[in-house]
């Protein structure tokens, strides 16, 4: 990777129709991608690193991640643990 390329992370919103809606880790930016110009196996949850070069994304750089994208479900399911177990349950009372 040159000096005026970086790797962003993206992750796959949802899938409307043909297209993917992804969501930046850096920045919250939203795009609409068509599901044909992504890797194979693209799905709600997918962490995809893509090579952005003098500010344009380079969508056929683009890359699962899956490691990530476990470790990622990973803290997610121990912060609902550690929700769940703080919740003394019964009713709430105003």
């Amino acid at each position: 990777m040159s000096m005026s390329e970086k790797e962003r992370i993206w992750v796959v919103d949802r899938i409307e129709g043909e297209a993917a809606v992804l969501v930046a880790d850096d920045d919250q930016e939203m795009l609409d991608i068509p599901r044909n110009v992504l890797p194979h196996g693209v799905r709600e949850g997918t962490v995809l690193r893509v090579t952005e070069s003098k500010g344009h994304l380079l969508w056929v750089s683009a890359m699962l991640d899956e490691e990530l994208r476990l470790k990622r479900l990973r803290q997610a399911e121990t912060a609902l643990h550690e929700l769940k177990n703080r919740d003394p349950g019964g009713d709430i009372v105003l």
